[in-house]
């Protein structure tokens, strides 16, 4: 199994051609904010689980980190022309579930939902984790303002590391998978639990946006394609705990800057992580996506 989950992410020479033009500079703003987005680029990502590399930037009341400009807010006249910093695209890996590596879930009646903790149709197996709120802004790159009626689809393994529908021991299953539809404000959130930490790779959670939840439900017009840095002070706490079986080992053996897909900058990538283990995480991100 191990071979198996080191191997995740990899062979992918189509997706990895997109790891090399991300832009890693953040779209700086005149006032005050100026000296504040400066600070926050030279912090380190992983120093703190309620700051992050763009943590200068964020929302302290819902805990929204913001690229480039303050999405949980409207943009003022002087930012709404400008453009923002759009999330890097990321490779979706080898367990989509979106059709373009075999099984497609996003056809499933039972994909569009806030919990994705259980399967659903055949299985109603609940994944076993600490409990943990996704919550993603969606905002145009283009000014900042909200995307509302965008979808989101989100995906990440299991506590054991195993990824549903495609591995051994979870190829029944279709938890830790599933669609929201962006509310006025461009927010999506799910109830999930913190993704385990697999051999190779840093742990992190996967999304596509679309237009619409039509344009996801049949994985048309994707938008956009990313990934999640989870900040390594949550992810030990998770796994010093019982449940995380390899996850501590895993993380010890993997950094940011050698991670495959993170090793070139993850400052829009980071999200805000709030939480203990005893109560539960929140992990709370706003991304710039082109439309």
């Amino acid at each position: 199994m191990d071979e198996e989950l080191h191997d995740h992410d990899r062979g992918l020479g189509f997706d990895l051609s997109t790891l090399f033009e991300r832009r890693r500079l953040f779209t700086l703003f005149a006032g005050a904010g100026l000296a504040a987005v400066i600070a926050g680029c030279g912090s380190n990502s992983k120093s703190s689980v309620t700051t992050t590399a763009s943590g200068a930037n964020a929302s302290a009341t819902d805990n929204v980190v913001v690229a480039a400009s303050p999405a949980a807010t409207t943009p003022s006249a002087a930012t709404s022309a400008s453009a923002l910093q759009a999330i890097p695209e990321e490779t979706a890996g080898p367990y989509p579930g979106d059709g373009s590596n075999g099984v497609n879930v996003l056809k499933d009646s039972g994909i569009v939902r806030s919990d994705i903790r259980a399967s659903f149709g055949s299985s109603t197996t609940v994944a076993k984790g600490v409990p943990t709120t996704i919550k993603l802004t969606m905002v145009n790159a283009s000014g900042g303002a909200p995307l509302p009626g965008a979808a989101v689809y989100i995906w990440h393994c299991d506590a054991s590391g195993l990824y549903s529908l495609y591995s051994q021991g979870a190829t029944d299953q279709n938890y830790l998978r599933g669609v929201q539809e962006a509310d006025a404000s461009g927010v999506v959130t799910f109830t999930s639990i913190f993704p385990g930490c697999y051999a190779g790779r840093w742990p992190h959670i996967h999304f596509e946006v679309y237009p619409t939840i039509a344009d996801a439900t049949s994985a048309s017009s994707l938008l956009a394609t990313s990934q999640l840095a989870l900040t390594e002070e949550a992810s030990a706490a998770v796994y010093a705990g019982a449940g995380y079986p390899n996850s501590t080992q895993n993380l010890s053996q993997v950094s940011l800057a050698t991670d495959m897909v993170f090793s070139d900058g993850a400052q829009l990538e980071t999200p805000i992580i709030t939480g203990s283990v005893a109560d539960g995480y929140t992990i709370a991100m706003s991304a710039a996506i082109t439309v």
